[in-house]
């Protein structure tokens, strides 16, 4: 078996080529080694040169601030580099199972108020980083309806873990709060802990996203029990810090066009691979604690 994993350098890469590793051959494509996902040939190549049997493109510009900033950048790497992907299968004419790792981010207004989110529910995104997944979202739809193209979208929540990175909050108040403890600073910033989340452990993510390669192709939403509010996790945090944390309000942190979760479904998920998450929220944060201490020591 064969497996190429975009991305394989990023935190869930890094998780997600753990998973793999026993079940056969791990080829890796990423930035930090050289290789452009904008580059068609490039992508086509090495494609053409492993034939693999599975694709996890996990590939991105993931942080929302930068999308607002570059929005250029973020389109070219995370449209135009899907299409590049799906593009060199069709051409190559190779039987090879996609995933596209879209993202809940594309729901955006559709996520305030009552009810709960399903992939029936109609996107109404509000950055241009869920734009961008969007249109990857569609288009992986599009080559697999009119060319007959292996594609599952999976569209996952907040994940969390070991080795995020401190661009997303709760890595974020983990880092501060390490600081802390090592007498480094004195307080944790943070922005709007009104806002909920949905988080799950990264572990239980590439466990799903292994899971839903061999689906037939469609869309998936991939979430957890664990909706809550920025407070609360913050709390979680910080309840397990070693020393007294005391937090302030930085209005620099507070994201353009901000949203609240509804509750998310993957009920359609669930019942067609009986997955469930195996860590609870409270370890996930331990291990993004962890994972700041060990660093930072």
């Amino acid at each position: 078996m064969k497996f190429l994993v975009t991305g394989s350098v990023g935190f869930v890469g890094g998780h997600l080529k753990d998973l793999l590793k026993d079940e056969g051959q791990v080829f890796e494509f990423n930035l930090r080694n050289g290789q452009d996902i904008r580059n068609y040939e490039l992508v086509r190549n090495t494609i053409d040169a492993i034939r693999p049997n599975y694709i996890f493109h996990l590939a991105g510009q993931a942080f929302v601030p930068e999308s607002f900033a570059n929005p250029t950048r973020t389109f070219g790497v995370n449209t135009i580099g899907s299409l590049n992907i799906l593009e060199a299968v069709r051409q190559l004419q190779i039987k090879t199972k996609i995933q596209l790792c879209a993202t809940s981010e594309i729901y955006g207004d559709a996520m305030n108020g009552e009810g709960v989110v399903t992939e029936d529910t109609l996107p109404q995104p509000k950055s241009p980083y869920a734009v961008s997944k969007m249109a990857m979202d569609y288009l992986g739809r599009v080559y697999a309806q009119a060319y007959g193209l292996e594609v599952v979208i999976t569209r996952a929540f907040n994940h969390a873990g070991k080795g995020r990175g401190e661009m997303y909050a709760e890595s974020a108040f983990a880092k501060q709060i390490v600081e802390c403890e090592l007498g480094r600073r004195k307080v944790v910033k943070h922005g709007n802990l009104k806002t909920i989340r949905n988080y799950t452990d990264v572990r239980d993510i590439v466990r799903a996203y292994r899971l839903a390669i061999d689906l037939p192709s469609d869309v998936y939403n991939i979430c957890s029990d664990n909706s809550v509010t920025m407070q609360e996790l913050m709390d979680l945090l910080i309840k397990n810090a070693k020393v007294p944390i005391k937090t302030e309000v930085d209005q620099t942190l507070f994201r353009p066009g901000d949203f609240s979760f509804k509750k998310p479904s993957c009920e359609k998920f669930k019942k067609l691979t009986d997955w469930e998450p195996a860590f609870p929220l409270e370890a996930t944060m331990a291990q993004v604690l962890q994972g700041w201490r060990e660093k930072l020591a």
